[in-house]
């Protein structure tokens, strides 16, 4: 056979084709090892999703498709990228009754029919708790201190007594949000008269008691924000434990696109410090509860989700992380970020047409 001016023989030519064949197959392997290939049935790395604003975009009209532009419902279009856990907030008494027991006990049900665990966050608050913001429920806000208590004890024992009633068994228990600087503030304020570690402490330890008094067996989470932050972290973690705090896995926050004088490879570079000296330290376990990327860029955030998935997979002691509300996309908000004047949450994972985005391909 002749190619231009060169001779070559049907047997080299068979040979040659084969090559090219081979490397065809090669870089497409090689392509797909890019994407993260999970068996959701047997990998207990937690890949989490905070889906506690479903329920309200659902009101709302949102709707949820797949890659085939099919629309499906959320919980079962995210265990089908890889999601095994719900994490759900519980508020005491919101405004518009969302993150309520009711809400929270049908969002359980879908998460555990999907095939999905539970994990609860507990506020203790009518609305977002965080470090700057722990304000008492309405209802509570009058009561001694150690009425209180017992509001706490309370309150957890019946939103668990009304999941189990619904065969919903969470297995990790989050006993307040962010709380580094302490919760239901001002009795819980850590930093009043210098450091007030008693008062925050048999709050959070009411909560965990009242956690073990219904799920024995259940995980209990205590969690402050920051996972860059090493030092301050141990540091926190280190009081807590000397002053007698109950927990059973260490919680954090990491949102590696915040600090504006950092870049994201530095803060993951801390923030998997921050982890493996906590385990290495106390000897407990590591989830980090909360995580975000900017949506304005899914090709950077894929890359930085990646990298951090990829490092905590291989350091001792991470259970694994939960994406906080990554099925945000569009302009759509909650209805009170409008009253406040607020912009709406920018770090989804979901694409402008409602997909889950490449972040599911590496995560």
């Amino acid at each position: 056979m002749r190619v231009d001016n060169l001779v070559i023989c049907p047997h080299l030519l068979h040979n040659i084709l084969g090559m090219r064949f081979v490397l065809t197959i090669f870089l497409l392997l090689l392509f797909i090892s890019c994407e993260r290939n999970i068996n959701i049935e047997t990998d207990d790395f937690i890949r989490g999703v905070d889906l506690s604003w479903v329920t309200e975009q659902e009101a709302d009209g949102v709707k949820f498709y797949d890659k085939d532009a099919i629309e499906k419902d959320c919980f079962d279009l995210l265990y089908s990228e890889g999601a095994n856990l719900v994490r759900l907030r519980v508020w005491v008494d919101s405004e518009n009754d969302y993150c309520e027991v009711e809400d929270v006990v049908a969002k359980a049900k879908r998460a555990q029919k999907a095939g999905m665990s539970v994990m609860l966050d507990f506020h203790y608050s009518d609305w977002f708790a965080d470090p700057s913001r722990q304000d008492k429920p309405k209802s509570w806000a009058n009561l001694s201190f150690g009425d209180l208590v017992n509001s706490v004890t309370n309150h957890t024992i019946n939103v668990l007594t009304i999941l189990k009633n619904e065969n919903i068994s969470p297995k990790w228990v989050q006993i307040g949000n962010e709380t580094r600087n302490g919760m239901l503030f001002n009795d819980g304020y850590l930093w009043k008269n210098n450091q007030d570690w008693k008062s925050y402490i048999t709050l959070s330890n009411a909560g965990y008691d009242a956690v073990k008094c219904i799920f024995p067996e259940a995980e209990v989470i205590v969690h402050i924000n920051n996972a860059w932050e090493t030092e301050s972290t141990l540091w926190w973690f280190d009081e807590f434990i000397k002053n007698g705090g109950k927990v059973d896995v260490f919680g954090l926050s990491h949102y590696p696109q915040t600090e504006s004088n950092l870049t994201w490879e530095q803060m993951n570079a801390y923030c998997f410090q921050t982890v493996r000296s906590l385990n290495e330290r106390f000897d407990k376990s590591v989830l980090l509860c909360e995580i975000g990327t900017k949506s304005n860029n899914i090709n950077l955030a894929t890359r930085i989700i990646k990298q951090l998935s990829d490092t905590l997979r291989t350091i001792d002691g991470c259970l694994g992380y939960c994406y906080w509300e990554p099925q945000v996309y569009g302009n759509w908000k909650p209805s009170i970020y409008s009253e406040l004047g607020w912009n709406a949450y920018d770090m989804g994972a979901f694409t402008s047409d409602g997909r889950p985005s490449d972040i599911f391909k590496v995560w």
